[in-house]
């Protein structure tokens, strides 16, 4: 049975409104980035193998992307993996610049449209709003997830299925927002902030120890003995 609560919060916002979200999280992201010190720009973000500067790096990419060929010959180039792709190109592009370059691309370049040609503006506003977590949460960086783009962003991880297959990865389990209204499952309830929510559905162990409720202990056993993907940019 599915949730009566969950209401299609993805859906309701359009793309016009989803484009505003997107280029307010990449200016304030671009002024949390001018705070970082050397030692923060080299830290380990939440996706293993990437460092806080190769996600900065990456979210700039996203306003100058590579063309279909260019992103199957470089998936080629890196065995067959676009998760090695877009770390390789993410890296090139960081060793290329000064820090403080890719704080100021993203910030200049916020209000861009493009996207890669294999994803859209929904997938941007998941992107955009994960990967502010990955740089801040390992740096004890306070984060606010904005609760309407946040329903919308979590609606989006909800319905996909690859990369993430959330939905079949938690199956028998009620996810549930404590602080906006947003839920999604059924099952045993698992309750945590909509930020440790949206870090959960794309695969980051990170938000195991703010989940609560009857169902915490058992997600949590099954995400840890090798269900959960690797968190992935």
């Amino acid at each position: 049975m599915r949730s009566t609560r969950r209401r299609p919060w993805g859906r309701a916002m359009d793309e016009a409104t989803i484009w505003q979200a997107i280029t307010g999280q990449r200016i304030e992201l671009a002024d949390l980035l001018d705070g970082l010190t050397d030692e923060q720009w080299e830290a380990p973000s939440l996706c293993a193998g990437w460092r806080v500067r190769d996600v900065a790096a990456h979210l700039a990419m996203t306003s100058r992307p590579p063309g279909l060929a260019a992103i199957l010959a470089g998936t080629v180039r890196a065995g067959g993996s676009i998760d090695r792709f877009n770390r390789d190109a993410a890296v090139r592009y960081a060793a290329a610049r000064p820090a403080a370059a890719l704080a100021a691309e993203l910030r200049e370049r916020a209000g861009s449209h493009r996207i890669p040609a294999v994803t859209d503006h929904r997938n941007i506003l998941v992107d955009v709003l994960v990967h502010g977590q990955d740089m801040a949460v390992p740096l004890g960086l306070d984060r606010p997830v904005p609760p309407g783009p946040g329903r919308a962003a979590a609606d989006r991880v909800w319905s996909m299925g690859w990369p993430f297959r959330a939905r079949r990865r938690m199956r028998g389990f009620r996810l549930t927002a404590t602080d906006t209204d947003w839920s999604a499952g059924s099952g045993a309830e698992v309750r945590a902030p909509l930020a440790a929510l949206l870090l959960l559905l794309t695969a980051r162990p990170a938000a195991f120890d703010r989940l609560e409720g009857a169902g915490a202990p058992a997600l949590v056993h099954r995400l840890s003995r090798g269900a959960l993907h690797r968190a992935r940019p």
